[in-house]
């Protein structure tokens, strides 16, 4: 397990915007990511009626990011690399809210591809054994 402190600093996502609290496992294809904030009444991406399962979009894309920083760092890269989300496919919702969930949510992604100019994944979101959300999602990182 790495917490928080081990990747934050090689994202882009900072404070109450970092989404996710501890990678529980990953390799050279996949993480498996955990989150407990979906129930703050504070979270930044909860609008006035809770937090919409859409937003766990935002969540695989962390994960993604963090996977990405994760295999920099071992290839000797420590910086942040900037990436823009540019595309989400086949995206399920299996609920419409997810802030009256209790406990912890799992967030996966699974790497289909990646080279210098982006990356594309699979991610899921599960509460308690049960998928939340999945889909396919794709980023760009721009030339400096």
């Amino acid at each position: 397990m790495l917490a928080k402190t081990d990747w934050a600093p090689l994202i882009p996502h900072q404070g109450a915007m970092c989404l996710l609290d501890a990678v529980l496992a990953w390799d050279a294809t996949s993480i498996h990511t955990t989150s407990l904030g979906h129930a703050r009444a504070d979270h930044p991406l909860r609008g006035k009626d809770g937090l919409h399962a859409v937003n766990l979009v935002e969540y695989g894309a962390q994960a993604m990011a963090v996977h990405g920083a994760l295999l920099a760092r071992d290839r000797g890269v420590m910086a942040p690399r900037q990436g823009r989300l540019v595309s989400v496919r086949e995206v399920v919702l299996a609920v419409e809210f997810v802030d009256q969930l209790d406990g912890h949510l799992d967030v996966h992604a699974q790497c289909l591809y990646a080279d210098d100019t982006g990356a594309q994944y699979a991610f899921r979101v599960e509460h308690r054994g049960q998928v939340l959300a999945s889909g396919r999602a794709a980023v760009i990182h721009p030339a400096a």
